[in-house]
């Protein structure tokens, strides 16, 4: 494409020591070039972030949420170019990548509307002690590949409100839609408050163990979640971690199997179940174990698998070509272990496209089942016991969401409550809200991300213990 692509540093628009190429992944073809810093640039962004940082907060919390209102504004103002370029760098469908950039809209425009007010923790006796939130300095934001913008937006939208400023290092393989909101910013924020690098892995290091970094957000594996808080050890950095998830979706024995299949297909496969509350395996009673899993090959072979820019597509490929070799080594596995129904196969065209595959008759320790598979692949597990499911399910080193299905709200409830995630839906999936806490348990995070629990990791708490002198 003809766009120059540039960082955003010090208010600047400036060109990378190098480039790099973008590929899509529906063509497995460069389609772009992205600038790629150094250490040098990497220095004088986290330079210019701390620099800016005292001025932006001391601005009034007003203005500095009208300015993140106006990132929203011009933000939905160019949806669907914003929306193209997400589908070529990360191959969802057209509609799918408009989704993301209206809730990037609306996150930036759910945390503008948030405060965070002075607690009265006492008042008596002439003692009066106040909490107060500071903002705690210059974050640095890294953002992975599957959500490359809205994910930005979880990070960038508290830590603007709150006082903070930021760095923001994007995935080396969707790079350019945060490089493309960063000549939005430019135009709006004070230099400096924004700052962008990008890098093919390198400079993640140097963000989490810089002493100018007073916090690192993260989202990504739960591999590399555990380096980059070593990393960010060395100087007590407070850290946001939303890693992996092994999600289950349990089915009670009161639904209508065909009816919560389809849910189960949709919450399995969005994005190429590129999504890390994805549904990643289902357990299904068994008595209705064959039609459930007979209506999930339906709709598998059913799916429109194809170039997320052609109309009618409903699963774009696979995001790059290591995630591919890896999907792809798991469903080989599977089919030795299991009986796959649909799918089973990379595609025979150039691009790293997947069929959505379903496989059943796996065993509980089959790799498919035991990691994350982040691609369109879903492996169903049969049970007859309640408490069974329940201790399989839990039996993960993930803990970041999972479902339950069942017509009886109080008795699929009483399973929620029993499930450790940070988060359990009950009749639906990806019900996530920037005004709902978001949070993972064991090795799927620490901290969390939306709602006013999110808008507190970007802030101190400060108290201040006041009496009165006494006369002389």
């Amino acid at each position: 494409m003809d766009h120059e692509f540039r960082m955003l540093i010090d208010g600047e628009l400036v060109p990378g020591v190098s480039q790099f190429d973008v590929v899509n992944p529906a063509t497995a073809q460069a389609f772009a070039q992205c600038p790629k810093a150094d250490e040098a640039l990497a220095e004088r962004a986290i330079a210019a972030a701390k620099k800016a940082q005292p001025g932006w907060a001391s601005l009034p919390v007003e203005e500095r949420a009208a300015l993140t209102n106006k990132l929203a504004d011009a933000l939905e103002a160019r949806v669907g170019e914003f929306a193209s370029l997400l589908t070529s760098e990360q191959g969802k469908p057209l509609d799918q990548a408009g989704y993301e950039i209206m809730g990037s809209v609306f996150t930036l425009r759910a945390f503008s509307a948030m405060r965070v007010e002075p607690k009265v923790l006492r008042d008596e006796g002439g003692n009066k002690v106040v909490e107060h939130r500071t903002p705690l300095g210059v974050v640095a934001s890294i953002t992975p590949w599957n959500f490359p913008l809205i994910l930005l937006m979880n990070k960038l939208g508290p830590a603007l409100v709150t006082g903070n400023t930021m760095v923001s290092k994007p995935a080396p393989t969707t790079p350019l839609t945060t490089l493309l909101f960063g000549e939005l910013a430019k135009d709006i924020l004070p230099a400096g408050v924004l700052n962008i690098v990008c890098d093919q892995n390198e400079l993640g290091p140097l963000l989490t163990g810089h002493k100018d970094i007073a916090k690192v957000a993260f989202t990504g594996s739960t591999a590399t979640g555990k380096k980059v808080m070593a990393s960010s050890a060395g100087t007590v950095k407070r850290v946001t971690l939303e890693l992996g998830g092994n999600d289950a979706a349990i089915v009670l024995d009161d639904v209508d199997a065909r009816q919560v299949a389809k849910k189960v297909y949709q919450g399995a496969m969005t994005n190429a179940g590129q999504i890390c509350v994805a549904v990643k395996r289902a357990y299904v009673p068994s008595a209705m174990y064959d039609d459930f899993c007979d209506e999930l090959a339906k709709l598998a072979n059913e799916a429109i698998v194809d170039d997320g820019a052609k109309q009618g597509t409903t699963i774009g490929p696979v995001q790059n070509k290591m995630q591919f070799d890896k999907v792809s080594a798991l469903i080989a596995d599977a089919k030795t272990r299991g009986t796959v129904l649909a799918g089973g196969e990379p595609m025979d065209r150039p691009g790293y496209f997947i069929a959505p595959t379903i496989v059943r008759d796996l065993p509980e320790d089959a790799p498919l089942v035991q990691e994350e598979q982040f691609g369109p692949v879903l492996p169903v597990l049969k049970y007859d016991d309640i408490e069974d499911v329940i201790a399989r399910a839990n039996d993960s080193d993930y803990g970041l969401a999972g479902t339950v299905w069942g017509k009886d709200v109080e008795r699929a409830t009483a399973v929620a409550m029993q499930i450790d995630t940070g988060t359990v839906w009950v009749n639906q999936h990806l019900a996530i809200d920037a005004n709902i806490p978001f949070r993972g348990v064991k090795q799927s995070g620490l901290g969390g991300e939306l709602g006013e629990a999110g808008l507190l990791e970007y802030t101190q708490a400060h108290i201040v213990n006041i009496v009165a002198l006494e006369d002389a």
